[in-house]
């Protein structure tokens, strides 16, 4: 016989495709042997079709088309004997699908003969038409004498209401009259039945609540109580799936409806306490009783015994039962969180298992779990594990540990205390906003200043190795290091510390040398350096070499700061004290509202309600937000502490203005954005001889004060000067007192006194180039009105990034229309009484002339018998043609 014709067996077919060694044999035999089925069909061959059909269904399963033989289904299916008509049912259902055209055809076969296999085949394949069509007959054989017969009615009947929502209140009373079926089989068909129809009409549910809630308890109590019967016994328990399948109907009726809930109450307590658990088909009962009773209207008394047996599953060694009691506990805390307190500590173990699902979903229990009675002890029991955590879960653990830290935290001490255990076992894996934020409280903590430091001394000591840890000590040893010296602010829980100023600066100098510190991290060690050298004289010279070191880095950030910061060191120790002054508070109600994703954290002062902050501390409302040079700016003021402090004006924190101003507006200033605003950064600096105002580049800085610190970039200046420009002056090398030449620089405007208060006035010349009416040439002259010497002068001015007529910014090409040049002033010492004046050049070029007016902001500092002085404001005067 030829092996590839019709008349060869299935099994000689499935023999001939697992010979083949190749994917490429395996098409060729198939491809054979479904020409011979081809040429079968077309000479329409009864005696092998059933045959065919077989072969067809197993070449299906191996993934190639086989529709040509769908027709045959549908003639067995006609066929007289039962071997042909099953095999065609069985094609019917593997080889069709409810989108088949061809099942238009089936629907009279199916009426003419609905029983058994036709009942499988409609409920695989039923589609919407069938549905309608065949529901009588469905309906009809839910009466039938055989049980088998009932039973695939009632899953058919599932089929056809999921298809036809429109179809369940026919199903409604017929569903009812299975629940009185005393064969298992039937039963749970019905009891599924009922459940579906529920879910989609909400008139079968009430009529189900009224009529069958009793009938159902009633049920399951047999089933509880039923002795031994081994047809449905397995491990023990009689018929699991039928106890399932009746809790999850009784879970849909009791829902929201206090009187179906009451008559369940009893065997659902009977169910929970009967029930042994040592079986799964046990566990499966006891779970679903649990479900059950969290979703009806019960009472405490039996949502704690549900809970219970929560707690007995997470006891269990099966890792999925722990697992499934984890997800269901999570539900319950919002039905009963005191209940699932109780079983805390079995959570906490939980959390150190070894299976990496059962430690997450525990981990983000225990997260809910968390109050402020409970974060010490449970905050000390995670910070316990971290240390022996794997390091696959650590991210976890420590953000998790991180964020509770800092919701509940009752004290600060405590919080910076837990913060430090978590960067000195996990540094490596905190996020930069965290320890931004501990940085914040730190600031804001002024009597732990001394402990702070001190405790991050010893920290750094014992774990080198954590980088966020490094970072924070090298900012607080940078910003506090003479209380580390000098044991300032020493509590009563501490042991006294050694640490001389070496130490100090070994600290820093291990921070810088380590090959595991990036950039961020010498960036800052590099500041911290900065300032030890003003308050640590006797270091001085050593500071001074360790940055030096820096001058031939392959990072340019690192190689730029060392060069500014070794000239601020060696050069201008005139300024450099004022310049490395201890950095002001930090606003914690702005950097919150930043991290939250708040555009404006301010709270309106009308309300008179304070802002709750974490770790005990309530801030009182921030004051409103002004500020003409950055209008996008969402800071708040933060106090000032001296008035012409040069630290404060690097990082852009208020300075108030003691003085009234002439054709001036002075306002509140930002709380961390003026630096942006005065350097103009963002805008491209078109300087031929730059300085430390106008040579900033188009330099993108972080948000907010910690960002900045930490960012290289930050303070990072580059200065061009191209061919043919005035002399270059020394970025921080002072200014020369170089006079510049007065020019032709055509028609003259008039005069403007640009500022003008009880100690300072300022005037304004104009002039411009023919030619050239968008740059305007502005010489500045500044006289002294009082009878003090004004010493360390200097000037310093900026055009806002953008500005419209509403105050709002304008559209792209508008955002940088003004662009500022200064020239270096004529000298740093202004006679008393008007007896000298000192002048500089100012070259203002407006892309929107005629069409924008000038504006600029402007700040002058000084020295007057040795304290520094400090004047600002805003000068809109200009001459509107200019």
């Amino acid at each position: 016989m030829n092996p590839f014709s019709s008349g060869t067996r299935l099994r000689d077919m499935i023999r001939a495709i697992r010979a083949c060694k190749t994917a490429a044999e395996e098409r060729a035999v198939v491809r054979k042997e479904c020409a011979a089925i081809r040429a079968s069909v077309s000479e329409n061959d009864p005696d092998y079709r059933h045959r065919n059909l077989a072969k067809l269904m197993f070449i299906h399963m191996l993934g190639y088309p086989t529709h040509f033989g769908q027709m045959e289904c549908l003639k067995l299916i006609a066929s007289a004997g039962f071997p042909e008509k099953r095999i065609g049912y069985l094609g019917l259902m593997l080889l069709l699908d409810e989108r088949q055209e061809v099942l238009m055809l089936v629907t009279n076969s199916l009426k003419h003969y609905i029983v058994g296999l036709a009942l499988c085949a409609l409920g695989n394949i039923c589609s919407a038409e069938m549905a309608r069509d065949l529901a009588p007959e469905v309906e009809r054989l839910m009466q039938f004498r055989d049980p088998n017969i009932r039973k695939k009615a009632a899953l058919c009947s599932i089929r056809i209401i999921r298809k036809v929502p429109d179809l369940a209140e026919n199903f409604m009373h017929p569903a009812t009259n299975l629940l009185k079926e005393k064969h298992h089989g039937v039963l749970i068909t019905g009891v599924q039945l009922c459940t579906e129809i529920c879910k989609i009409s909400v008139e079968a549910l009430e009529h189900f609540r009224k009529k069958c809630t009793e009938v159902l308890v009633k049920v399951l109590k047999d089933v509880v109580n039923s002795p031994y019967a081994p047809e449905y016994d397995i491990a023990g328990i009689t018929d699991p799936f039928l106890h399932i399948r009746l809790l999850k109907l009784l879970r849909v009726l009791g829902h929201d409806d206090a009187d179906s809930s009451d008559c369940m109450n009893d065997i659902l307590a009977q169910v929970a306490t009967k029930t042994e658990s040592n079986k799964n088909a046990g566990n499966a009962i006891l779970y679903e009783c649990v479900e059950t009773i969290m979703s009806i209207e019960d009472t405490s008394g039996l949502r704690v015994l549900a809970i219970n047996i929560l707690g007995r599953f997470l006891s269990n060694r099966d890792n999925n039962i722990r697992y499934v009691a984890l997800n269901m506990l999570m539900k319950a805390i919002t039905v009963d969180g005191q209940a699932v307190q109780r079983h805390r500590a079995t959570i906490l173990e939980c959390v150190k298992d070894s299976d990496a699902s059962i430690r997450k979903r525990a981990l983000e229990l225990i997260y809910v779990l968390v109050n402020e009675s409970n974060v010490k002890p449970l905050a000390k029991e995670l910070i316990d594990y971290l240390e022996v955590s794997d390091p696959e879960f650590k991210g976890d653990l420590t953000a998790k540990i991180c964020s509770i830290v800092e919701k509940f935290s009752p004290e600060k001490i405590w919080y910076i205390d837990q913060m430090l255990k978590v960067l000195s076992e996990a540094g490596n894996y905190v996020k930069d906003e965290v320890w931004h934020g501990l940085i914040v409280v730190i600031s804001n903590a002024s009597d732990l200043h001394g402990y702070t430091v001190r405790s991050l001394y010893r920290a750094f000591q014992a774990a080198v190795e954590q980088e966020c840890l490094v970072r924070v000590a090298v900012w607080c040893i940078g910003e506090y290091g003479e209380m580390l010296v000098n044991n300032v602010g020493m509590l009563e829980i501490e042991e006294p510390i050694t640490v001389t100023e070496s130490d100090a600066v070994d600290v820093i100098e291990i921070a810088i040398k380590r090959h595991t510190s990036d950039l961020t991290t010498q960036a800052m060690a590099l500041i911290a350096l900065l300032k030890l050298s003003c308050r640590f004289p006797s270091c001085s010279q050593r500071i001074k070499d360790i940055i030096v070191q820096c001058k031939g880095s392959l990072v340019l950030e690192l190689q730029q700061r060392s060069i500014e910061f070794n000239s601020i060191v060696g050069k201008h120790q005139n300024i450099s004290s004022v310049l490395v002054e201890r950095m002001p508070v930090l606003d914690e109600a702005t950097y919150l509202g930043r991290r939250a994703g708040s555009m404006l954290a301010t709270v309106s002062t009308s309300s008179g309600a304070s802002l709750n902050l974490p770790n005990g501390v309530a801030k009182p409302p921030a004051a409103p937000l002004v500020d003409l040079l950055d209008l996008s700016s969402d800071d708040t003021p933060v106090p000032s502490s001296s008035g012409g402090d040069f630290l404060h004006d690097l990082l852009g924190v208020d300075l108030s203005v003691g003085s009234s101003q002439s054709g001036t507006t002075q306002v509140p200033k930002a709380g961390t954005d003026v630096l942006l605003d005065l350097l103009s950064i963002g805008t491209p600096a078109q300087s031929s001889t730059p300085d430390i105002l106008s040579s900033i580049q188009d330099n993108k800085m972080p948000a907010n004060t910690l960002e900045r610190l930490s960012s290289p970039s930050s303070i990072s200046m580059q200065a061009p000067s191209p061919a043919g420009a005035a002399p270059m002056m020394d970025l921080l090398d002072g200014f020369a007192p170089s006079q510049p030449l007065p020019e032709d620089n055509g028609p003259v405007y008039p005069s403007i006194i640009a500022y003008e208060s009880n100690a300072l006035r300022l005037t304004f010349n104009f002039s411009k180039t023919p030619g050239n009416p968008q740059t305007t040439s502005v010489q500045a002259s500044f006289t002294n009105l009082s009878p003090n010497i004004y010493t360390d002068f200097i000037f310093q001015a900026a055009v806002p990034k953008c500005l419209s007529s509403g105050g709002e910014p304008d559209s792209l090409h508008e955002s940088h229309f003004l662009q500022l040049h200064l020239d270096p002033a004529s000298g740093n010492t202004l006679p008393a009484s008007g007896n000298g004046s000192i002048t500089q050049n100012l070259r203002v070029t407006n892309s929107q002339h005629g069409k924008k007016p000038i504006v600029m902001r402007m700040r002058i500092a000084y020295k007057m018998n040795n304290k520094d002085v400090l004047e600002e404001g805003q000068i809109n005067n200009f001459p509107r043609d200019l």
